[in-house]
């Protein structure tokens, strides 16, 4: 990867998590975990792969507050609009809201559904023989879910190699660890019997995230990249926790996770002219 591309990822994605630890603070909410495990992940698909015209899907609808500081981010949406999430009157809801905002094209936080929906649009794009590309990011939790499946087949069966599936595979969900829950194991293997070309990358790592789009625009396959993450990368006293899915910030882990994220951004700037 082009170290000024990298550059501008590290600090967009830097930009992105501040921004968003901000609007968890100032509404005393949670799902914070859900939001960092994911950050990477969103800034290179909007900034570094999608373009204009393509579709971003967040099928994990309880992670809003990363898409709206990706929006933010963009200059879609204003640091004004940031300021009302979770108020009274917003359309920065806890989960992303329908016909309200640009490259939110559906409601999400009803798991299980974004992938159906994207599924819908790649047909659509194949039908008319356009270029364009739709990128889905669901968590892994939500593999639970018949829906999810069901579209898989249906990708698959038309071949729709311009649907991108990203599961953020923190492997946690609300009631403890996925194998624990319902076992997804051997996942990979699973993806691959339903007709898809899988691709397992680090989450958190651009670099690798960058190979793994090398790999889908050279595929002919519709792809899953399973993105191995970890729920609340940074806050280290919740970090890998179920707790990290409902616990707001006090102010000292607010203060501690703002000061690990800007570290992390420095240690990868500093790897990156050595």
């Amino acid at each position: 990867m082009d170290s000024v591309v990298h550059k501008e990822l590290l600090t967009r994605a830097f930009n992105i998590k501040k921004r968003f630890l901000g609007m968890y603070k100032m509404a005393n909410a949670g799902h914070v975990g859900s939001s960092l495990s994911v950050a990477e992940v969103i800034t290179f698909v909007r900034f570094g792969w999608m373009n204009d015209e393509d579709e971003i899907i967040l099928s994990k609808g309880h992670a809003a507050a990363a898409i709206y500081s990706m929006l933010a981010e963009e200059g879609i949406l204003s640091e004004a609009d940031i300021k009302t999430f979770y108020k009274n009157d917003t359309f920065l809801a806890a989960h992303p809201p329908v016909n309200k905002v640009k490259r939110i094209p559906f409601a999400t936080g009803s798991l299980g559904h974004g992938l159906s929906l994207a599924a819908g649009f790649g047909l659509s794009y194949k039908l008319k023989k356009s270029g364009k590309k739709v990128f889905c990011i669901t968590s892994d939790g939500e593999l639970n879910e018949g829906t999810i499946w069901e579209a898989a087949l249906f990708i698959a069966h038309h071949n729709l190699s311009n649907v991108v599936w990203l599961i953020d595979r923190n492997k946690l969900q609300g009631f403890g660890r996925t194998e624990d829950v319902m076992k997804l194991e051997p996942l990979d293997g699973k993806l691959k019997a339903f007709g898809f070309n899988v691709i397992a990358v680090d989450g958190h790592n651009f670099e690798s995230l960058e190979n793994a789009k090398l790999a889908v625009e050279t595929g002919k396959l519709p792809t899953a990249i399973i993105c191995n993450t970890t729920k609340g990368r940074s806050w280290k006293l919740y970090e890998d926790s179920v707790d990290c899915h409902y616990l707001p910030m006090k102010d000292d882990q607010y203060d501690f996770v703002q000061h690990e994220i800007e570290k992390d951004y420095n240690n990868r700037l500093n790897h990156l002219t050595q």
